[in-house]
C-alpha cells in the first residue's frame, strides 16, 4: 500500500460546553432557570446580581398584576400596558440585531458562540436588563393580589389550632388533638390509621401505643367537632355525613331527606357518583323520588373541606411573555405584539473589579479563573439568546394566532411547531423547547405557549379548523344545553357537522375528556 498525504473538507456539528448550556437554558422552565442562576452565582465569583433601580421601577408603572393575574374582561386593548413598550423593546439581545435569523440554530450558536479563551474586558460584561426595570409595587388599595392574598391567607392547620385554643382541655388531650390537627393533608382529610399515627410516636411499645390510640379516638371527636364541617374525616363518606348531620332536621320533611342521604352516604359511594337512582331506591328503601331530592342535597357539600385554606401561591403563574395592543391596521382590527415580562427577566453583569484585577494579572497562575470569567460571560449571553428566541417565538405566534387575541379561542386557528420553525429558521425541536413550561399573558387569561399549537380538523370549505376551536365549540354547547336533557357525544358530532366542521363521535368523546366534562349520565339533571 502506498502512503500518502491529501487534504479533505468536512463539516461536522460540535456540541460545545456553551451550546449544550444554551440549550438546557432554553428549556428551562422560569423557575428552573431562577434556581440556575442563584447556584452560578454561588459557585461563580466573577457573576452578579445587579441592584433594582427604585426609580426605574416607578417610571416604568407596570405592576404585579399586570404580570401575574388574568384580566376578567375580554378586551383586546388594555390601558395599564400603554406607554412601557419603547422601554421594553431595548431589552432585545444584541446578538439579535447582530445576527437576527441565527438565533439557537446548532451551527449558528456554535460559530458565533465559541469563545477565543482570551479575558478582556469587553462591553458584554456590562448588566444585562438594566434597561428593563421591575415591576412597581405601588398597587392600588382596590386591586388585591393573588399572591398578597395567599401570603394573608391562614392555613388549615392554623385555623384549626385557633379554634383548639378555646377548648378546655388536659394537656395530653390537648397534644393528642394537636397532632391530629397536624397530620391532616391539605384537603383536611385523617389519611392515616389511628395504629399508624401511635406506632410513629410510640414505636414498638404496645401498651403506650393502646394509650395512644384510646387519645385519638377521643381527640378525633374533637377535631369533627371543629369549623369547617367535615374537618377530620377519614374518608369520603365520613366527611359527606358529618356535614349531612350538621344540616338542621326542623321539619319532617327535611329530617326525611337528611335520612336519606345518610343513609345514601353509607352505601358504596360509585352508585352515587353514577347517579344509579334504581340501585339507590332499593338498597336504601325510600321513594325515587326522595332518593333523587337526598342526591341533589349531598351535591351540594363540599368533599375537601380544606379546598379553600390551600396556598393559592402555588397556583399563581408568572408569565415570561405579555401581550399587549399596539394600535389598529388600515382595517380597523386591532393589531398586537409580545414583549418579555420583566418581572422574570434576571438581571446579571459580570463584577468589573474582579475582571479588571485579572486582566491586568500576567501568567499562567490565574487559569481557573479566566476560565471562570469566561463561564460568566457565557452564562448573560446564554440568558440573553433564552429570552430573545422566546421573544421571536411569541411574536410569530400572536401574528398567526391574531384571531384569537380578537375574538377569543373559538377564532384560533390550526397551527404546528413546523409552521414556526420554517418561518423563523430554527428547529422543530428548538420551538418545541421554547413553547413548554413557558407562559403568555393574554387578554383572555395566561396560557402555555403549546396552547396555540393544534391540528385541524376538515370543514365543508375545504379549509380546517384548530382542535382549540372546536374544544371551545364543545364546551360552549354543551354549558348551554338542557340538564335534563343533556346533549350525547353523538349529538354534539351531528350539530358540529351542522355547522362544516367533521369531527367523529370519539373524537368529541376525547376532546370532552380533555376538558374535564361528565358524560351525559353524568350532567343529567334528576
Amino acid at each position: 500500500m502506498k502512503q500518502g498525504l491529501s487534504l479533505r473538507v468536512s463539516q461536522h456539528l460540535a456540541l460545545t460546553p456553551q451550546l449544550q448550556q444554551s440549550i438546557r437554558l432554553l428549556q428551562l422552565s422560569t423557575l428552573e432557570l431562577s434556581q440556575e442562576i442563584e447556584q452560578m452565582l454561588d459557585d461563580n465569583p466573577f457573576l452578579e446580581k445587579e441592584m433594582e433601580d427604585l426609580a426605574a421601577r416607578e417610571d416604568f408603572g407596570l405592576t404585579q398584576e399586570d404580570t401575574v393575574a388574568a384580566p376578567t374582561e375580554a378586551e383586546p386593548d388594555n390601558d395599564s400596558w400603554d406607554g412601557p413598550m419603547d422601554r421594553v423593546s431595548e431589552v432585545r439581545v444584541e446578538t439579535a440585531s447582530e445576527a437576527p435569523d441565527a438565533p439557537l440554530d446548532a451551527a449558528g450558536v456554535a460559530e458565533s458562540w465559541d469563545g477565543d479563551g482570551s479575558v478582556e474586558f469587553s462591553p458584554d460584561d456590562s448588566e444585562w436588563g438594566g434597561d428593563a426595570p421591575a415591576r412597581n409595587n405601588n398597587n392600588d388599595d382596590e386591586k388585591a393580589q393573588a399572591t398578597e392574598l395567599a401570603r394573608n391567607q391562614e392555613s388549615l392547620t392554623a385555623f384549626l389550632h385557633r379554634q383548639a385554643l378555646s377548648l378546655r382541655l388536659d394537656e395530653t388531650d390537648r397534644a393528642a388533638l394537636r397532632f391530629l390537627i397536624e397530620s391532616l393533608n391539605d384537603d383536611g382529610y385523617l389519611e392515616d390509621s389511628f395504629q399508624t399515627l401511635a406506632e410513629s410516636l410510640a414505636g414498638d411499645d404496645l401498651e403506650q401505643c393502646e394509650e395512644l390510640v384510646h387519645r385519638f379516638q377521643v381527640a378525633l371527636g374533637l377535631l369533627q367537632s371543629l369549623e369547617p364541617t367535615g374537618v377530620g374525616a377519614r374518608d369520603l363518606g365520613e366527611c359527606l355525613r358529618l356535614q349531612l348531620q350538621a344540616i338542621p332536621a326542623d321539619t319532617e320533611e327535611r329530617a326525611a331527606v337528611r335520612a336519606c342521604a345518610l343513609a345514601i352516604c353509607k352505601q358504596p359511594l360509585e352508585l352515587l357518583a353514577k347517579r344509579d337512582v334504581k340501585r339507590l331506591v332499593l338498597a336504601v328503601g325510600a321513594g325515587e323520588m326522595e332518593v333523587k331530592v337526598a342526591i341533589a342535597l349531598i351535591a351540594r357539600l363540599e368533599p375537601k373541606t380544606g379546598r379553600r385554606f390551600i396556598d393559592v401561591e402555588r397556583n399563581v403563574v408568572v408569565p415570561d411573555v405579555l401581550v399587549t395592543a399596539s394600535g389598529v391596521d388600515r382595517q380597523g382590527l386591532p393589531q398586537f405584539r409580545a414583549m418579555l415580562n420583566p418581572e422574570v427577566m434576571p438581571r446579571l453583569k459580570v463584577n468589573d473589579i474582579y475582571a479588571n484585577a485579572l486582566k491586568g494579572s500576567k501568567g499562567d497562575s490565574h487559569a481557573g479563573l479566566q476560565q471562570r470569567l469566561q463561564e460568566a460571560r457565557w452564562m448573560i449571553k446564554n440568558i440573553q439568546q433564552r429570552f430573545d428566541t422566546i421573544l421571536r417565538v411569541s411574536n410569530a405566534i400572536t401574528q398567526r394566532q391574531k384571531s384569537f387575541f380578537i375574538h377569543g379561542e373559538l377564532a384560533m386557528k390550526p397551527m404546528v411547531l413546523r409552521e414556526i420553525a420554517e418561518e423563523l429558521g430554527l428547529h422543530e425541536s428548538t420551538i418545541s423547547r421554547v413553547t413548554t413550561a413557558k407562559y403568555m399573558h393574554t387578554p383572555y387569561g395566561t396560557f402555555e405557549l403549546k396552547y396555540f399549537f393544534g391540528s385541524g380538523l376538515g370543514t365543508d370549505s375545504g379549509n380546517n379548523a384548530s382542535s382549540t376551536a372546536v374544544r371551545a365549540l364543545i364546551k360552549q354547547l354543551i354549558a348551554s344545553e338542557n340538564p335534563k336533557k343533556p346533549l350525547s357525544d353523538n349529538q354534539l358530532s351531528d350539530m358540529l357537522k351542522e355547522q362544516g366542521i367533521d369531527c367523529a363521535r370519539r373524537t368529541v368523546a376525547k376532546y370532552r375528556e380533555a376538558l374535564r366534562i361528565a358524560p351525559t349520565n353524568l350532567r343529567k339533571t334528576l
